[in-house]
C-alpha cells in the first residue's frame, strides 16, 4: 500500500497508530467478519485520507486569495496574477521564465516536445518514472516521441554509464532515433519519494552537455527534495535546461503546475500549451492560490516528512506487516502484508475505507499512503 503525508498535529499520528494497529489485529486474526461490528474504537468524524498529496483542499487564505484575484486574459498574456506567479517561481528556480499548465502531466509533455521538436526523436527516461508509467504515453501518442528506458535502481536513479550507453550514436541516424533529452525525477515517486541529489543531476547534467543533450526534471516534489536535503531548490535544478514543479500536491493548491526554463523555452512552450488546449483565459484565479501555497506551505513540508518517517516506524512495529522505516525520505510510504497471514490487499483497503481510513492500492501486493498539511486536522479528530 500507499501512503502520502501532508502536515499532522500534536499527538495525532500516534492516535492513528494505535487505531490501525487494532484494526489489523483483528485483520491478521481472521476475526473481520465477526468481529468488525463490535470494534470498540472511536470512529472518525472525518476521513484521514493517505491516498495521495494530490488530495489536499485549498486552505482558507487560499480561498480568499483566489476570490479578491486580480485577472485579465492570459492567453494575451496579460493576466497579472499568472504573471506573478511565474516570474516569482522562475526567480525561486533560478531560470529566466516560468508558465503556468493545468497539469503535471501537461507540464512534462509540453516541456518533452520543446526539446524534442522533430518527429522520430527520443528520450532517454527511468523505465519507473512518471513520465514513463502514469502520464498515458503521451509522447509518443502526441508527440511522436520514442522513449528510451533506462532501469531505475531503489533509490529513484539511473546508472550514469547505462544512460550514457543508451545514447544513440549519430552515425546510427539512418536506422535509429536521434536522442536529444534525459529525463530525471526529483523526488521518485515510485520508489518511495527518493531524492536526487546535486551531486547526481549534476553528474547527468554534465553528460547532457557532452553530447549536445538537454536535460529536463520531472520536479512534481522538488519542494520536498529540497527540504529533505537541505539544498536550495534552485542549486538541486541548476543543470537542468527545464523544470516542471506541481503546486497541487504536497504544497495543497487545487490546481496547476508551472514549467521553467530559458525565455526561449518559454516562448516554445506558450505555443504548444495553447496546441494542446491549454490556454485559459483568467487563470489569476488558479494562480492567487499558487501564490499562497509557495509563501506559507513550503516549510511546512518538513512536518509531513517527519510525520511520514513516524508513521512508518509505528507500522514496523505491527506483525503482519512490511515496511522498511529507513527507506522513507520525504511524504511517501509504501507498505506489503507478510505473505502467510491469508488477507488480501483488497480485503485490508476495503475494511479500512469502512473505518474512515483511505489508502492507495499501488499494487496487488503493495500500499501506498501520502502525507500532507491539510491531512492533520483529520487525524486529530481521532
Amino acid at each position: 500500500m500507499f501512503m502520502q503525508i501532508n502536515p499532522i498535529v500534536g499527538s495525532s499520528v500516534s492516535k492513528c497508530l494505535k487505531y490501525l494497529k487494532k484494526l489489523y489485529q483483528l485483520l491478521f486474526l481472521g476475526l473481520i467478519t465477526s468481529s468488525i461490528s463490535r470494534f470498540q474504537c472511536k470512529m472518525v468524524s472525518r476521513k484521514v485520507d493517505l491516498r495521495s498529496d494530490t488530495v489536499t483542499k485549498p486552505t482558507e487564505s487560499m480561498r480568499a486569495a483566489m476570490a479578491m484575484a486580480e485577472v485579465d486574459d492570459d492567453v494575451l498574456g496579460y493576466d497579472p496574477t499568472a504573471l506573478e506567479l511565474e516570474e516569482k517561481m522562475a526567480k525561486i528556480m533560478g531560470k529566466e521564465g516560468g508558465l503556468f499548465v493545468p497539469s503535471g502531466t501537461m507540464g512534462n509533455l509540453i516541456s518533452i516536445l520543446v526539446h524534442c521538436e522533430t518527429r522520430g526523436s527520443e528520450v532517454i527516461v527511468g523505465d519507473n518514472s512518471h513520465i514513463h508509467i502514469l502520464e498515458n504515453g503521451g509522447i509518443a501518442t502526441i508527440g511522436g516521441v520514442h522513449p528510451r528506458t533506462v532501469k531505475n535502481k531503489d533509490d529513484g536513479t539511473m546508472d550514469i554509464d547505462l544512460i550514457e550507453a543508451a545514447i544513440r550514436n549519430p552515425k546510427g541516424q539512418l536506422f535509429f532515433p536521434t536522442t536529444r533529452l534525459i529525463c530525471l525525477e526529483n523526488t521518485h515517486a515510485n520508489s518511495g519519494g527518493k531524492c536526487l541529489s546535486m551531486e547526481y543531476t549534476d553528474e547527468v547534467g554534465e553528460l547532457a552537455k557532452k553530447h549536445d543533450l538537454k536535460l529536463h526534471i520531472d520536479g512534481a516534489r522538488i519542494f520536498n527534495a529540497s527540504i529533505a536535503l537541505a539544498i536550495p531548490v534552485d542549486r538541486l535544478v541548476r543543470a537542468a535546461d527545464s523544470v516542471s514543479v506541481c503546486l497541487s500536491k504536497g504544497l495543497g493548491a487545487p490546481v496547476g503546475s508551472i514549467i521553467l526554463g530559458s525565455k526561449d523555452f518559454i516562448t516554445k512552450a506558450i505555443r504548444i500549451r495553447k496546441t494542446l488546449g491549454g490556454g485559459m483565459r483568467q487563470i489569476g484565479i488558479l494562480c492567487a492560490a499558487g501564490l499562497v501555497a509557495i509563501k506559507e506551505n513550503v516549510q511546512k513540508l518538513e512536518a509531513d516528512h517527519e510525520k511520514a518517517k513516524q508513521l512508518a516506524s509505528g507500522l514496523y512495529q505491527i506483525k503482519g506487516l512490511k515496511v522498511d522505516p529507513k527507506s522513507v525520505e520525504t511524504n511517501i510510504i509504501f507498505f506489503e502484508i507478510e505473505d502467510d497471514y491469508g488477507i488480501s490487499m483488497e480485503t485490508l483497503c476495503k475494511t479500512l475505507e469502512e473505518r474512515g481510513i483511505f489508502m492507495m492500492l499501488e499494487s496487488q501486493t503493495r500500499f501506498q499512503q501520502v502525507m500532507f498539511s491539510t491531512l492533520y486536522l483529520a487525524l486529530s479528530k481521532l
